[in-house]
């Protein structure tokens, strides 16, 4: 099957579930439909064959399931499935909401900072409505204010004048465009910190409103409702858990459904999870919300950016955790009446109850044991399964029992595992990797325990159709380890050197004039009656040939040599000296 042919028929179906559903009055999401089928594609019960393509049967046979499991409202795993949905779908973290507000203020700001760049003002009255879109645009930027009120934008105009007057707008136009964009960034950050300072300094700033007094009485009362939220679900889970280790029992009433039971405890310890992920951005905020003290105008304007990124976020926040309340499965109406006579443990007892238990690494030199005196930050390790003891999941048919890492945490394979007892924690470290596969194939029976034990990386193989290559099944088990290899190039970087390049603008004209010479010499031939069909002549216009010059020649001469003799220089006695000078050099033709 090709790949768009695996496509068309993974969004058939998923478009056939959701018209089915919507047929018996049941709106189902594309993104819903999707996640179910997965998960019937995973239970082992259902018989799906996934190393080969699926036939028509197993495609109807694959939507009739899926349709009945989205249809079962009173199904517990259908809310954790949907609460799981919704948080994936709905819940960002600092960064990324961050970053998400950022372009939005910048798609926000472009007509506005496209008005003050484009601008080609030059009358006088055109440099004034230029000087007041600025000021727009500053208003705009800092959020500080409505632009609407005349008393912001009187002071955004005083704050704006005292660093950039009117005046200067001459030479703001002169710039590029981009650099006004980051001349305007600039002077909003300088005026909303001016604004900000005067408002501490009680010298305006009266409409602005105070964003660290509401995140400080707003940041308590939400943690609150957030922690009394979590403790009513921690109670829940509780009792579910200490309900489902009395059935185990000869006692145990047979009317009561366990896997109703098991499926109510994962969906309220999957919105525990949540509410404690909601609590701990709170709880960091509040670390966070520290008073400014007068600090640099553009530190104080990003200060107060941030603080209003962090109020919508928190709003957004609180949103979501009133959000997951209908996805909380409704108690079972004899809730109360079971747990007559039934001892509710919390998780801090049942860890107080195991405290006295500890491994002993030498009972089983060959698995690696890590105690709280021997590890550093023992706190900090990345537990398996959300930290639940895994020997539960598989000894007591999927139950969550918390694990305590005091007794000893198992690194296995560079994971790391916490059980709630010492015998768990012995009989799973007998046979790990055994374990590790029956705690795997047990959350395909609950699809919904992917999400709630962090188990993604365990099942990131698997995918659907329009997902995979051609050839490929629908189930693949991951890779954990793989042989690879690397090498060294000789060069890192590309030469880009043009080895054509020329800088020298007379050769550059040298070439041009040979190129336009060569455009004038043409190639002829020609045939005559005789030669036609025979042979081909050519004749050459301009036939190639060696020549060369000289410019001058190589000579030389050679004249004689000066030679006079003096005669009487020396004289005689009583006579006066007379000098005789004789010519004795050569004639030049000699």
């Amino acid at each position: 099957m090709s790949r768009v042919q695996a496509e068309s028929v993974i969004k058939t179906i998923i478009r056939e579930i959701a018209q089915q559903c919507a047929s018996k009055g049941q709106s189902v999401s594309e993104t819903l439909a999707a996640f179910m089928v997965k998960c019937v594609v995973l239970d082992p019960r259902n018989h799906f064959n996934v190393d080969r393509t699926l036939t028509k049967q197993d495609i109807q046979k694959l939507i009739e399931l899926c349709v009945d499991r989205l249809l079962d409202q009173s199904s517990p795993a259908l809310d954790t499935i949907k609460m799981q949905i919704y948080f994936d779908m709905n819940y960002t973290t600092r960064r990324e909401f961050a970053e998400e507000h950022q372009r939005a203020r910048k798609t926000r700001l472009q007509t506005a900072c496209r008005e003050v760049t484009d601008s080609r003002a030059k009358t006088r009255e055109d440099l004034v409505e230029l000087y007041r879109k600025v000021v727009g645009y500053v208003l705009l930027h800092s959020g500080v204010g409505a632009a609407s009120n005349i008393r912001n934008v009187r002071e955004a105009t005083a704050a704006l004048q005292s660093v950039f007057p009117q005046s200067d707008l001459a030479s703001f136009m002169s710039l590029p465009k981009q650099n006004k964009e980051q001349q305007l960034n600039k002077l909003s950050a300088v005026v909303t910190g001016i604004r900000l300072f005067n408002k501490d300094g009680e010298h305006g700033g009266q409409d602005i409103d105070d964003l660290p007094g509401v995140l400080n009485d707003a940041l308590p009362t939400i943690s609150r409702d957030i922690e009394a939220e979590l403790k009513g679900t921690q109670q829940l889970a509780w009792q579910y858990t200490a309900l489902l280790e009395s059935l185990s029992g000869p006692d145990a009433d047979r009317a009561v459904r366990p896997d109703l039971l098991r499926e109510a405890l994962y969906n309220v310890r999957q919105h525990e999870a949540f509410l404690k992920l909601l609590l701990s951005v709170y709880q960091n905020h509040i670390r966070l919300c520290n008073p400014f003290r007068q600090p640099h105008f553009t530190v104080l304007a990003n200060l107060w950016a941030e603080l209003q990124e962090e109020l919508l976020l928190l709003s957004m926040l609180s949103g979501l955790a009133s959000s997951l309340r209908p996805f909380l499965s409704a108690q079972p109406s004899e809730l109360e009446r079971l747990l007559q006579g039934v001892v509710v443990k919390t998780d801090l007892e049942r860890a107080e109850e195991s405290a006295g238990e500890r491994v002993d690494p030498d009972e089983m030199k060959s698995c690696e044991w890590l105690l709280p005196e021997t590890t550093a930050n023992f706190d900090k390790l990345p537990l398996q399964y959300r930290g639940m003891c895994g020997h539960a999941l598989i000894a007591r048919d999927g139950t969550l029992l918390p694990g305590n890492p005091r007794i000893g945490v198992l690194k296995h394979k560079e994971k790391f595992y916490c059980f709630s007892s010492k015998q768990a924690a012995l009989q799973f470290a007998s046979a790990a990797d055994e374990c590790v596969e029956l705690v795997a194939e047990q959350v395909t029976r609950s699809p919904e325990l992917i999400q709630l034990l962090r188990m993604h990386r365990h099942f990131s193989s698997v995918s659907t159709y329009a997902q995979m290559q051609s050839g490929e099944t629908l189930l693949v088990k991951p890779i954990s380890r793989s042989d690879s290899s690397t090498q060294t190039d000789t060069h890192l970087l590309e030469c880009n050197v043009v080895k054509s390049y020329e800088w020298n603008e007379w050769e550059l004209r040298r070439q041009a004039i040979r190129l336009a010479n060569l455009r004038r010499k043409v190639t002829r031939s020609m045939q005559t009656d005789l030669s036609h069909m025979r042979r081909a002549n050519s004749t050459q216009t301009y036939p190639p040939k060696d020549t060369g010059t000289q410019t001058k020649r190589e000579g030389q001469s050679n004249v004689p040599r000066p030679l006079i003799y003096l005669a009487g220089l020396r004289g005689k006695d009583g006579t006066s000296t007379r000098v005789t000078k004789v010519d004795l050099t050569r004639a030049a033709d000699q």
